[in-house]
This record gives C-alpha cells, structure tokens and sequence, in this order.
C-alpha cells in the first residue's frame, strides 16, 4: 500500500470542499443527545493549509472543553466527582450587557452603521471566546480572539477596527462604573497586512467603454458609476448622496458633497463642490429626474448607506469592459491624472478631489471658484487643456 502523499492529506479534524477548508468532528456517542446531528461541521473559511490547521486545533479545543463541562454536569466524565470547580465567579455584567449600555449611552443621533458595527464586534468576541463577565476576559483570550479572527480570513486592517471598536466599548465600562481592571484587549500585537499592488488608474478605452456601457444601459447602477466617471468622487459620497446635493440650475451645474444623515464623510476636507460635466452631469440629470429624496435609495436612506454593496456590484459589472486589475477607486485615480493632463493647478486638483483642507466655492472662499474650476473639469472630456481651449476660442474670436 502507497502511503498518501503529504499534499493529498489535510489537518487533522478538517476536511475539503472545493478549495475552502472545513472542520469536521464526529459527536462522542455519550453526547449525541445533545446535538441535532452525529457530526460537527463548520467552514474555517480559508484555503490555507496552515491557517486551516491553527483553526482546527482551537476549535477541536473548545468542544472539548465544552464535551468536559458536559460530562460533568452529567457525572458522566472518570472522577468527575474528585474534580474542584475552578470556575471564577463575578458579579460585573456580561460583555453583552455591557454593549447593550454602551449603545444606549453612546448611540444617540448615531447612523444605523454605529449600531450594526458593534453589535457584530461583540458578536464575534461572543462566538469566540464566550459571553463572560467583563473582567474575566485574559489576555489569552484576547490572543484567542485575534488567531480565530485571523483564521476566518479577516485583514489585519480590518482586525484592528474590530479590536478598535472592542476595546472602545470595554473602556467605556471600566471608566464609566470605575470598574477596577485593565482592558486585555489593550497591546494584542496585530501583523499588518501584506503590502498590496498599487491600484492603477482606469485608462482612457476604459472609461470610454464604461461611459458608452453606462448610458446605453441606462439604470440606477450605471448612474452611480456614471456620476463617478467625471466628478472623482468617492464611491461611497456618491451613493450617499441627496438630490439636494445637486444644482442643475447654476450656470454651472455642479455637485455638493457634504455630510448627511446617511453617511459622514472621510475627512474634513472632504466637504466640497466639483463641477458636474459630461457622464457625471448625464447621471445627474437622470437621478434628478427620478429620485426625489436619496438619489441611490438601492444604498442610502438615513442612517445607513452600504458603499461595500455598491462597490461588489460595480466591481463584478466593470470586469466586462475593463482589463485585469482596474477597481472602481481606479476612476478617482484617473481623474486625477486627467486634470493633470489639462495642466489643471495642483492645489485646484486637490481640491476638487477632497485631498486638500481648501475646497471649490461657489462664488467665495478660500479655494478656488466655480466659475474658475468649471473649465478644467469640463476640458477633462477632450483632455485639450484649458490655455489651448482659451487661445483657440479667441482666436475664433478676432476671426469673428
């Protein structure tokens, strides 16, 4: 008999299906009672070998530990009436009641996201480590936590808001009811991610082939997209936006990106107006045309605006008309490479893309004006710039 080759055997407990990892456990016979089915099955949610072994062996540690308590509580485990119960007793509220007081003190005028982000934060320290008192969490467990966090596939950039959001809500314990213990989440060492590849900006037949595409489909989707395309927004200040945050009336159309009861904004110097031209002021018109309160009401109302939604279903849909790599924040980078391809000032670029503490004003301010701005952003459509554009209209002008 051949033995099986290493590449061919999994860790122990786990098993296959496609190419994700599962675990796989039989229930004692002892036990069975207590489940509804004879084996254990849970997808570790990973293609990797050695993150599929580490989650294994916490898991198949925690059934366990649970099939042990089990047996006690039946006396069915050996000398289980020798053994001393070393269970910690407290009086301090468990971390579900904790999150429950957390909200209602500090949820007041938060977005719908404040109460969703934390209830599965604390969700996930439940399903990892258990629901205990606050203060008998150890920095074991918080170790724990981060592996098992780790081992569903989760970034480091994610892990750290998570652990951001955890150790926020227990601060809030410890200093609000002066609760006399430190916080174990506190100092947990999280690698930082792998560096990624630089995401590129859309080329030029891209975006042709998604302005073509966009208005001969014509939908709510492609609006979206649309409004992107010659505006540089943020995805998600686009599906957040309000039909009030556009003025077709002006002389010149433009956008109004602030904050609203469906999203805050990045940063503050995310507040600004961009002129609307081309694709952009297209969508424009066709949302305004349709919508009365939010003009993406598929991804905003108040409270609540899911740009990681948005940016799936762009993503899947660009893949059509655009070559490997390009992403939906690729059209932000393109845009603003093609205001430097205008000679648009640097500091009009970062601007009209939020990078800068100045923004555009309508008629006043310390940025630059609208009427001012205007012709860079229309000139993006031919990318002539804007010096050319004005000596040939003058030109035409002395013929005339």
């Amino acid at each position: 008999m051949h033995k099986q080759s290493h590449q061919n055997t999994h860790p122990i407990f786990t098993c296959r299906k496609g190419r994700i990892f599962y675990f796989r456990r039989k229930i004692p016979s002892d036990l069975r009672c207590h489940y509804k089915r004879p084996v254990f099955v849970q997808s570790l949610r990973t293609t990797s070998r050695s993150s599929a072994q580490k989650a294994a062996t916490i898991l198949s540690a925690r059934l366990d530990e649970q099939w042990l308590m089990l047996r006690i509580k039946h006396n069915q485990s050996p000398a289980s009436q020798l053994l001393v119960e070393a269970e910690h007793k407290s009086e301090l509220p468990l971390f579900s009641e904790i999150l429950e007081r957390y909200l209602d003190t500090k949820g007041h005028g938060k977005a719908e996201l404040f109460f969703v982000h934390a209830k599965r934060n604390i969700g996930y320290v439940i399903s990892a480590i258990g629901n205990k008192s606050i203060d008998l969490y150890s920095k074991t467990d918080a170790v724990e936590f981060r592996n098992w966090l780790t081992n569903r596939g989760l970034q480091s950039s994610s892990i750290q808001r998570i652990f951001s959001s955890v150790k926020a809500i227990l601060n809030f314990a410890i200093n609000e009811f002066g609760y006399g213990f430190s916080n174990p989440f506190t100092g947990v060492y999280i690698a930082p991610d792998e560096e990624k590849e630089k995401r590129r900006p859309l080329t030029a037949d891209e975006l042709k082939r998604l302005s073509a595409a966009c208005r001969r489909e014509n939908d709510d989707l492609r609006h979206l997209l649309a409004m992107l395309l010659d505006t540089g927004m943020r995805l998600s200040e686009a599906a957040g936006l309000h039909v009030g945050d556009i003025h077709l009336e002006h002389e010149f159309p433009y956008v109004e990106i602030r904050p609203n009861k469906a999203r805050r904004l990045k940063t503050s110097n995310s507040k600004r107006i961009i002129p609307l031209v081309g694709d952009s002021l297209w969508a424009a018109k066709q949302v305004t045309a349709t919508q009365e309160g939010y003009c993406f009401p598929r991804y905003a109302r108040d409270g609540y605006c899911n740009g990681n939604s948005a940016s799936a279903a762009l993503g899947k849909w660009m893949r059509s008309y655009c070559e490997a790599g390009a992403t939906v924040h690729g059209i932000r980078h393109a845009f603003r490479d093609r205001l430097r391809a205008v000679e648009a000032p640097v500091d009009l670029v970062d601007q009209l893309g939020g990078w800068s503490a100045k923004s555009v004003g309508v008629s006043y301010g310390d940025g630059y004006q609208l009427s001012r701005a205007h012709p860079y952003v229309s000139s993006i459509c031919s990318q002539i710039p804007v010096k050319t554009l004005t000596a040939v209209r003058q030109k035409n002008e002395e013929r005339g």
